[in-house]
């Protein structure tokens, strides 16, 4: 089994570009789902940082980037509409309901749904519900793969904390 991320290989490299896009997307979105994995509900609720920021809450927020990109963009519905929070601080907010498995199957349905929303889009397909205004899908994906890059660091980063106690 390689070590190499599955975007290294050959298959993927030799992909058109929106094909390679998707599987760097999809292999941030399963890396940050399963930051959470083997944990216990404690250590992915436990707060190491000033900020909001704990395993729970980087899984609910990136939740919240999936429904801003694929589905505010996409289909222009407002935020209250869609029920996400407003600000991108409100969905780091953990509520009593929230566990492992419910936020982790959240993320996984709200990634199957930006999925969905974007197929039959192309790289160069502009999106209007952004407060941006109208962006090119491919803006959307290289935003989206930089917010996810960024937050897999810091899940990494926290999840070896919490394990190193």
């Amino acid at each position: 089994m390689s070590s190499l991320p599955a975007t290294f290989s050959k298959d993927i490299m030799n992909q058109p570009p929106q094909a390679q896009f998707e599987a760097f997307l999809d292999e941030h979105r399963g890396a940050l789902n399963g930051c959470l994995n083997g944990l216990t509900e404690a250590q992915a609720r436990r707060s190491l940082v000033p900020s909001r920021t704990t395993l729970l809450g980087l899984v609910k927020h990136a939740t919240f980037v999936e429904k801003v990109w694929s589905d505010e963009a996409v289909t222009c519905r407002p935020r209250a509409e869609i029920g996400i929070p407003a600000t991108p601080d409100e969905s780091f907010i953990l509520n009593e309901d929230d566990t492992i498995a419910t936020v982790q199957r959240a993320h996984r349905e709200a990634c199957e749904s930006s999925r969905r929303a974007t197929s039959s889009l192309g790289l160069d397909e502009m999106v209007h519900g952004n407060r941006r205004g109208p962006l090119p899908l491919r803006w959307v994906y290289l935003h989206m793969l930089r917010e996810l890059a960024q937050h897999c660091g810091h899940a990494d980063i926290l999840r070896e904390q919490l394990l190193n106690e």
